[in-house]
């Protein structure tokens, strides 16, 4: 049994076995092709941190694999009374065939998948968000190819998305250009030794996207930090990806963002609706990726259809 609780979980064999069949799921999606191999199997999602595309992308998903799922709330169980998180986890996995949870700190969700008897899969935390790094380089991959030896360039905040990115730069070998406000850097307690070489880190937004790839980035404000929108909107007011900061990019450069995107903060509404922008492949992809990591945790690599 394998869970997916941060990206450096599975190696880039494995990876790339999810993109293969992540291209392929995806096809049968377009050309509406049934294809059930989740029949019967229940998915549980478990919500202490609110969502649209984690929560539609895992649910339509399950659907469209034959599947069902339940959506749980901490305000819904006894999560929101204390319940200890151990105890959950080993009636919950009693129950289901697999379990993605959205969450604040890293520990909750390991915690959980100690005493999980199925698979589990993070669909957030503070700490790292694995999915959207999953279907982040499949898109890159399906706009350009193999991201080896590309530049991604990271502009803002040094989070959750931004330490996952370099786990994916270790595995898949491309260099990581980040450039942050002071006292919003890169979580160092999180970066491993293979990690290091990967990461370069940049006072200047400009240089940081430089050449780069790939150019991304995400809202000045995550959630849970809301009581610092002031505070953050003067320390990244330097910090937008704009047109100017593309054109200093490679000229086949693609922009990328997580969502919900925030048009005249952290990105120009010129480049989110510019030609160089894949968000909304981007974001379609999570449903696809996502359904190719569930049937791989359920059911094991399978043959090739």
């Amino acid at each position: 049994m394998k869970h997916f609780l941060q990206f450096r979980d599975f190696t880039k064999d494995e990876f790339e076995y999810l993109f293969e069949r992540t291209r392929l799921i995806k096809a049968m999606f377009k050309s509406y092709t049934i294809y059930h191999p989740l029949k019967d199997r229940m998915l549980a999602m478990v919500f202490e941190k609110q969502s649209t595309r984690t929560r539609v992308s895992f649910e339509a998903g399950i659907h469209q694999l034959g599947g069902s799922s339940i959506n749980l709330t901490t305000g819904e169980t006894q999560l929101g009374r204390g319940e200890p998180i151990e105890d959950v986890a080993r009636v919950i996995s009693r129950m289901v065939d697999l379990v993605m949870i959205r969450t604040f700190d890293q520990s909750i969700i390991e915690r959980f998948a100690a005493y999980s008897r199925v698979p589990v899969i993070n669909g957030l935390t503070n700490q790292f968000h694995p999915c959207q790094i999953l279907a982040d380089v499949f898109t890159y991959i399906e706009h350009r190819g193999d991201i080896a030896g590309k530049t991604v360039a990271w502009i803002g905040d040094g989070n959750n998305m931004c330490s996952t990115w370099l786990q994916a730069a270790a595995i898949f070998d491309f260099q990581l250009h980040v450039a942050s406000p002071q006292g919003y850097a890169i979580n160092e307690s999180l970066i491993s030794e293979a990690e290091k070489p990967h990461l370069t880190l940049f006072a200047d937004p400009m240089e940081a996207a430089r050449n780069a790839d790939l150019v991304t980035t995400d809202v000045w404000t995550s959630m849970g930090f809301e009581a610092e929108t002031d505070e953050r909107k003067r320390d990244f007011a330097d910090f937008q990806v704009d047109a100017e900061m593309m054109a200093v990019a490679r000229p086949d450069a693609l922009f990328m963002h997580c969502l919900p995107a925030h048009r005249g903060e952290e990105v120009s509404a010129e480049v989110l609706e510019g030609t160089q922008s894949v968000v909304w492949d981007e974001a379609e992809n999570r449903l696809h990726a996502q359904k190719a990591l569930m049937e791989y945790l359920i059911l094991g690599q399978v043959a090739q259809n």
